[in-house]
């Protein structure tokens, strides 16, 4: 993997991941899209216009730290506020990260990726337009705050993530954390 780059002539953005990489991305993805839909709506109030317009999104912050970092309390000083504001935007929002995690995966699948995982020499060759390039970076937001949250990675850490023994499995998983920051990096450049 190199990087994404704008290609001087298209001003289209390539990337190239080996199977195995595309294959990872895929599932990050698919596992951001089952978080974020594993939850239920609250059924909505009796006020006829909120029921029309389907305003039964959840009033109190998410239990899983994940999705509480994902979808932070907007009014920390006021809990009605809050409230209101989680239960006329959480939905939409939830959606929005899930539908850009879902046009990260369709994107892999339609560049070649098989349904059954990788074969052993097979080679991803990714291109997005500035739009799909857009929702590409905001999954990686999403992908990275998801996983830096359950490692619980921290400003100044560095140094702890080094001392761990290359076979414990949280060290592995920061690296895929620092994977996803180089590829939003990469990405951020080549926009």
């Amino acid at each position: 993997m190199t990087g994404f780059v704008r290609h001087r002539r298209s001003q289209r953005i390539h990337a190239t991941f080996a199977g195995f990489e595309a294959d990872l991305l895929r599932s990050l993805a698919g596992q951001l899209v089952e978080l974020l839909r594993n939850e239920e709506a609250e059924p909505g109030g009796t006020d006829p216009l909120e029921a029309m317009l389907d305003f039964s999104g959840p009033t109190t912050a998410p239990e899983d730290p994940v999705l509480a970092r994902l979808f932070p309390t907007a009014y920390h000083d006021d809990e009605e506020a809050a409230a209101d504001f989680r239960r006329f935007t959480e939905s939409t929002l939830r959606d929005g990260k899930a539908r850009a995690a879902v046009v990260v995966i369709d994107t892999l699948e339609e560049a070649g990726l098989p349904p059954d995982g990788p074969g052993d020499d097979i080679t991803i060759d990714v291109e997005l337009d500035h739009d799909a390039a857009r929702t590409w970076l905001r999954s990686f937001n999403d992908l990275r705050l998801a996983l830096g949250t359950r490692l619980e990675v921290e400003e100044g850490d560095e140094d702890y993530w080094a001392s761990l023994p290359e076979d414990d499995p949280r060290g592995q998983m920061h690296h895929v954390y620092d994977w996803l920051g180089y590829l939003q990096e990469t990405l951020v450049r080549a926009l």
